[in-house]
C-alpha cells in the first residue's frame, strides 16, 4: 500500500500521534516523560511548533501542533530520533522505540469544531482508555497531559504551550475564572462519557482515528493544493525539499550571524581557520543544537571539511562548560532568550 504524503504548509495544524514499536511502552518511568517534554520543548526551539495540546499514554502519544513554517517531517525526525536515542542511551537499549511513521492528520481551523474535538479527544484519553476513572479521579491530577498546564497559571506553562485558542473556542480567557469554566466543560464530557450519552463524543472521534484530514470538504480542496502533481494524475512528490529546509536553513543563517558576533568573528575568516577550531565547534554546536539544518548545510557554511566532523565538533563543544566555550554559551543564552 502507497503511503500517504505528508502535508507541509505554514500555518498548517495537525493531530499527531505515535506509537511503541510492536505496542511496547514508550515510556519505561517518570524520567522518560520528562526527557520527552523537553525533547519535544527543544523541537519547538528548532522549528517554531505551537503546540495547543499533548498527553502521554503508555504506548503511545497525542499532539495538536501548530506549524507556522512547513517543516512537520523536518521537526519530527529530528524529535523522535532524539527521543529514541536519548533512552536508548539511558537504558542501555538499541534498535526502534516508536513504530513506523507517526500518523499526521490536518486540521481545520476555519470552524472551530474541529479544533475544539482534538483539544477534547487528546484530553479525555486518560479516561477512555481507564488511567482516570470519570467522577471518581480528577482529570486534573492526571500529571501527563497537558489539560492540567491549562489549569496553572502562565508563568508555569512551558513556554510552547498555548492555550488561548482552546480557551477562545469555548468563549473562555486565560483567566482563573476562564480556567475554572474550563475545568468544569472537561470534566463534565469525562462524566459523559460514562454515560449512553457518550456515544455521540465517541462517534465525533471516529474520523480522528481512521481519516486522512479533519474538516469540511473545502478544506479538503485546499489540502490538494498542497499535494504536487496530484491533479495531473502524477504521483505525489516527496516533502524532502527545499519547503521542508525553509525554516531551517533560516533559522541557520540567522543563528550564524550571531554565533559570529559572539566570536567576535566576521565569515570571511572562517576560511582561514582550523577545522577543529574552538570557535568552529561552537558554531556546530549552536547550529546543529538549535535548528534542523543538516550537517552538509552547516559544514560548508564555517568550512569544517567533511559533514562527518560536525558530530565531532558538537561533541567537542558539549564536553566544554568552562573557559572560552562556557562564555560564549552563556552568551548565546542570553542573546537568544529560550531554553536548551
Amino acid at each position: 500500500m502507497a503511503r500517504k504524503p505528508r502535508i507541509e504548509y505554514a500555518g498548517a495544524f495537525y493531530h499527531v500521534m505515535s506509537r511503541g514499536n510492536r505496542g511496547d511502552s514508550i515510556f519505561l518511568d517518570d524520567t522518560d516523560r520528562e526527557l520527552w517534554l523537553r525533547t519535544l520543548g527543544q523541537a519547538c526551539n528548532k522549528t517554531g511548533w505551537r503546540v495547543h495540546a499533548y498527553v502521554q499514554m503508555v504506548n503511545h502519544y497525542h499532539l495538536l501542533l501548530e506549524t507556522p513554517e512547513p517543516n512537520l517531517v523536518a521537526g519530527m525526525k529530528w524529535m523522535q530520533g532524539t527521543y529514541t536515542q536519548r533512552v536508548n542511551r539511558i537504558h542501555n537499549l538499541y534498535g526502534h522505540l516508536l513504530q513506523g511513521r507517526y500518523k499526521a492528520l490536518p486540521i481545520d481551523t476555519e470552524d472551530g469544531k474541529w479544533f475544539r474535538t482534538v483539544v477534547d479527544y487528546i484530553h479525555l484519553n486518560p479516561v477512555r482508555s481507564g488511567l482516570v476513572q470519570a467522577g471518581k479521579d480528577m482529570l486534573g491530577d492526571y500529571v501527563w497531559s497537558s489539560f492540567k498546564e491549562y489549569l496553572s497559571s502562565p508563568n508555569r506553562r512551558p513556554f510552547w504551550l498555548t492555550v488561548n485558542l482552546a480557551l477562545g473556542e469555548l468563549g473562555l480567557e486565560d483567566t482563573p475564572k476562564g480556567r475554572s469554566n474550563f475545568e468544569l466543560y472537561t470534566e463534565n464530557l469525562a462524566e459523559k462519557l460514562e454515560t449512553r450519552n457518550g456515544d455521540a463524543l465517541r462517534q465525533g472521534w471516529e474520523r480522528i482515528r481512521r481519516g486522512w484530514f479533519l474538516g469540511d470538504d473545502s478544506f479538503q480542496e485546499t489540502l490538494v493544493i498542497h499535494l504536487p502533481g496530484l491533479l495531473k494524475g502524477k504521483k505525489a512528490e516527496s516533502f524532502g525539499g527545499a519547503a521542508k529546509r525553509e525554516h531551517g536553513i533560516r533559522e541557520a543563517q540567522k543563528l550564524l550571524a550571531t554565533g559570529l558576533r559572539i566570536l567576535r568573528l566576521d565569515a570571511g575568516m572562517l576560511p582561514g581557520m582550523r577545522k577543529g577550531s574552538e570557535e568552529k565547534a561552537f558554531l556546530a554546536w549552536l547550529l546543529r543544537r538549535r535548528t534542523t539544518a543538516d550537517s552538509n548545510w552547516i559544514a560548508g557554511k564555517i568550512y569544517a571539511g567533511h559533514h562527518g566532523n560536525i558530530s565531532r565538533l558538537v561533541k567537542q563543544a558539549e564536553s566544554k562548560e568552562a573557559g572560552p566555550m562556557g562564555k560564549w554559551k552563556r552568551e548565546a543564552g542570553r542573546m537568544l532568550k529560550c531554553g536548551d
